[in-house]
C-alpha cells in the first residue's frame, strides 16, 4: 500500500513537473515541430538512467527507485503524446518531421538513459 501511495504521489509531482516544463519550451518554441515533447521525454530518460545508476553502484532502496521511476519518471514522460504528435505531422503532409520525431526521439532517449547510468557508473569509481 505504501509503495502505491508513493507511486501516486510521485506520479502526480511528474505530471505537474511536465506541464510546467512543455509550458516553458511552448512559450519559446513556436514551430511545428514537438519540441516541448521531445525535450520532456529526453530529460525523463536521463533521470530514468540516473536512477538506474543509482540503484545498481549507490544502493537506491526499491521504495524509492519505484516511486520515482515508476511515478516520477512515468508521470513526468509522455510516449503517447509523441505518438499522437507524430500522426498529426504526417496528417500535415511534414513527413519528414514526423520521421525526424519518432525516430530521434527513440535514439535519443536511448542515449540519455544510456548517459545517465554511464555518469553514475563513473560518480561511483
Amino acid at each position: 500500500m505504501t509503495a502505491a501511495l508513493l507511486v501516486a504521489v510521485f506520479g502526480g509531482l511528474g505530471a505537474a513537473l511536465r506541464f510546467v516544463v512543455d509550458g516553458e519550451v511552448r512559450r519559446r518554441w513556436t514551430g511545428a515541430f514537438p519540441l516541448a515533447t521531445v525535450v520532456v521525454n529526453v530529460t525523463g530518460s536521463l533521470l530514468i538512467g540516473l536512477l538506474v545508476g543509482a540503484q545498481l553502484h549507490l544502493g537506491l532502496g526499491p521504495p524509492w527507485f519505484t516511486a520515482v521511476t515508476t511515478g516520477l519518471c512515468g508521470g513526468y514522460t509522455t510516449f503517447s503524446t509523441a505518438s499522437v504528435e507524430t500522426v498529426r505531422l504526417v496528417q500535415a503532409g511534414e513527413v519528414r518531421a514526423a520521421w525526424a520525431n519518432a525516430l530521434g526521439s527513440l535514439v535519443l532517449c536511448v542515449a540519455a538513459t544510456a548517459a545517465g547510468i554511464a555518469l553514475v557508473t563513473l560518480a561511483a569509481r
